[in-house]
């Protein structure tokens, strides 16, 4: 088990620390730096009540035991002086260096600047930070420090910001950890979210680990002492440590088994530690001749390298006593890199720029920060932006061959279409089938390691909605939305050219004349939009009246129109939605203040009150509203959106599904309707089924007022034994 907490550290301690690996260090620069940070920082507190200057001491003990440079460590003693009291970044370039204000400015959020949502303020703070590591890789391992040091110390906040901030630790900075390749921290990041996501089962599975503490501790003892005589027996010279681990692996094995912790195996690992490649492929066999190796658990990733520089030889036994064990094998080289990934990398590239011109190898390394460079480029929606960096930043991958044998790299899950996107947009926009070692598979084929794929194309062939429910990759999301959504605007624009033409005829007008008179280019000024298309565009879509238009330059009330009703000109696009409307019982939703407009709830997410919502225009049929996390909202063309919000003042009950994944055993049914029953609910719908691994799946369906309530009955049910995971559909 990682510690959860890392002693308070001084800065001479820090100093000392730097000394043991850069003798040459400009300390004297270090003291300064700490001096301005404590002298900054003086008066202000922590939640806790500790003076605030102990947090960026915090962070620059992690950058110390990183082995990071100067500049880092010092930028770490600084990193909150720009957000958090009067100094400025021309302050700290005067006083300390360009390179140091940098890194500060860096790592420094976007706090002063008002974003319309959490989601929107997420992203812009993580497209900064894309920015500034695009230069150097260095403000990231600083950003990382900071955020292990405001986990360590997450106890003193709110319960609903610990929820938050340990959500986005573990959705971002933990598998941003596993991309930089620093293992302790990606480790240490999920084992304290997992502690104030699920405070409950951590506390559970943290007090059986400690009951099983001297009986697991025996048992490495005894296997690290029959792997060392076995590599001496065999003329291997190795090193040997064993290792239980951590607390959040083995809670998602826990539930991937359906197995409690008793009945669990394989949560033991073992590390062999040679002086050279060759010993590693030696040390492996002397290991299988020793134990019964379980057939599929070995994996090559010296031969084929995690893309985060990861290098090892992992093999799972039967080991004494019957368990199951893995072991993995590496040089130290490879030691040093898998615990400190990039930054033991960056020790030997300093002084160059990381997305300069590199060598090949270095091109490799940093190919999936370039792609979160594109994507930060690319896409403009937050809410899309940051589910993007989510999938791509999880780094459990498939390596399959093409035809020609080049190895391609994909997130395990992906298919073929996938693949296509990552040979050639046109690949993917026209693929049409796919054949796996030879024989053609459906396009839904998930792939899996060694396979041979080669794609097939047809010139008749589009993209279409329904691959992205089985598309994983964010670049293969990204193209097919960007193709749907030029299609979605070509449409939309001739609908509404045909729209307006047939309007202005009404009027008396013709458009083709207009087009060529700067007067309906005023038109296009007046109703704020760029150009002619961008307007046919809103009216193809609904969110302006073609009447509208037609009233811009034949100002006259026409009693025909609209059922011989004058309707005034709306001002913006939720007003003009809300006046073609007719009143409506309210719904709990406003649009833009508005909350009589016609309202369709996404299927898809089922929206509750307290969920991050948006809306989008649909023609004839009002406003349809999502979650913002939606798969399908993400899917729609920006330009229907509207903001919409919920209305405090009405909480209308809305209906939700959760799935329960329990044990299949008596009387465990009835507990989980009894926890319904407790929290005042009622069951409007269920679906129990058994699965062979002695598993029970149950989707229940029911009503709550808000998200508040839907948490509640959430964690009641997770309360109870026997039951593995639950999860909102």
């Amino acid at each position: 088990m990682v510690a959860l907490l890392a002693p308070m550290a001084t800065i001479s301690e820090i100093i000392d620390s730097v000394r043991t690996y850069h003798p040459a260090a400009d300390l004297d620069l270090i003291q300064r730096c700490y001096s301005f940070a404590e002298k900054a920082h003086s008066g202000q507190l922590r939640r806790s009540g500790e003076p605030y200057v102990i947090h960026p001491l915090g962070v620059a003990a992690t950058i110390a035991e990183l082995k990071l440079d100067v500049p880092s460590l010092c930028a770490g003693l600084l990193h909150d002086c720009v957000e958090d009291t009067s100094a400025t970044t021309e302050e700290l370039q005067r006083l300390f260096g360009q390179e140091i204000a940098f890194l500060v400015e860096g790592v420094t959020k976007l706090g002063k600047i008002p974003w319309n949502t959490r989601e929107e303020r997420q992203a812009e703070n993580f497209r900064k930070m894309l920015l500034a590591m695009a230069r150097d890789i260095r403000v990231i391992l600083i950003k990382l420090a900071d955020r292990v040091d405001n986990m360590r110390t997450l106890g003193a906040m709110p319960a609903d910001k610990q929820e938050r901030i340990a959500r986005e630790t573990m959705d971002i900075y933990a598998p941003l950890a596993n991309r930089m390749g620093i293992q302790w921290i990606k480790i240490e990041l999920e084992d304290l979210s997992f502690k104030y996501l699920y405070p409950e089962e951590y506390s559970s599975l943290h007090d059986s680990l400690t009951r099983y503490h001297e009986e697991r501790a025996k048992y490495i003892e005894d296997v690290t002492a029959i792997l060392r005589d076995e590599m001496t027996r065999n003329e291997v010279e190795c090193q040997v440590y064993g290792r239980p681990k951590h607390l959040w692996s083995i809670q998602q094995k826990m539930k991937r088994t359906g197995c409690d912790l008793e009945q669990l195996y394989d949560i033991i690992a073992f590390r062999v530690i040679v002086p050279s490649l060759r010993a590693c492929y030696e040390a492996l066999g002397v290991i299988h001749a020793k134990w019964t190796p379980i057939p599929g658990r070995f994996k090559d990733f010296i031969a084929l390298p995690k893309p985060n520089m990861y290098q090892s030889l992992h093999t799972s036994v039967i080991g004494p006593r019957g368990e199951r064990m893995e072991v993995q094998i590496r040089t130290p080289d490879m030691h040093r890199v898998a615990e400190e990934g990039i930054a033991a990398h960056w020790r030997y590239k300093e002084g160059r720029p990381y997305l300069g011109k590199g060598d090949e190898k270095d091109e490799k390394t940093f190919a999936w920060l370039r792609q979160l460079m594109q994507w930060q480029r690319d896409l403009k929606d937050p809410t899309e932006f940051i589910e993007t960096v989510k999938i791509d930043l999880f780094t459990d991958e498939v390596y399959v061959f093409t035809p020609k044998g080049d190895v391609r790299a994909l997130p395990k899950g992906s298919n073929p279409i996938d693949l296509a996107y990552t040979i050639h947009t046109q690949v993917g926009n026209r693929c049409s089938g796919a054949r796996v070692n030879g024989i053609m598979v459906p396009l839904r084929y998930v792939l899996r390691n060694g396979d041979t794929v080669e794609i097939l194309t047809s010139p008749n062939q589009k993209p279409n909605k329904d691959w992205l429910k089985f598309c994983l990759t964010s670049n293969a999301k990204a193209k097919i939305r960007h193709y749907i959504r030029t299609e979605q605007r070509e449409r939309s624009k001739q609908l509404g050219r045909e729209l307006c033409e047939r309007e202005f005829r009404r009027a008396g007008r013709s458009l083709n004349r207009l087009e060529k008179s700067p007067e309906l280019d005023k038109v296009v000024k007046q109703l704020h939009h760029a150009t002619l298309d961008d307007l046919f565009i809103a009216v193809g879509y609904g969110k302006l009246l073609p009447a509208d238009v037609a009233d811009k330059l034949a100002p006259e009330p026409r009693a025909d129109r609209h059922e011989g009703v004058v309707e005034p000109v709306a001002d913006t696009p939720s007003e003009k939605v809300a006046r073609r409307t007719v009143r409506r019982a309210p719904t709990g939703i406003r649009v833009a203040g508005i909350d009589d407009v016609m309202i369709r709830w996404g299927k898809c997410c089922s929206p509750l009150p307290g969920d991050p919502i948006i809306g989008f225009i649909t023609r004839g049929r009002g406003v349809t509203v999502h979650t913002r996390t939606c798969p399908k909202s993400l899917d729609q063309d920006p330009d229907r959106r509207i903001e919409v919000e919920w209305d405090g003042k009405l909480k209308t009950p809305r209906p939700v599904s959760i799935q329960v994944v329990c044990a299949d055993k008596p009387g465990l049914l009835a507990n989980i309707s009894q926890s319904f029953h407790e929290q005042g609910v009622n069951i409007s719908q269920a679906n129990c089924r058994s699965t062979d691994d002695h598993r029970a799946v149950n989707t229940f369906q029911f009503s709550v007022s808000d998200l508040d309530q839907l948490k509640i009955v959430i964690k009641a049910i997770q309360r109870i034994s026997g039951v593995y995971s639950v999860d909102r559909i």
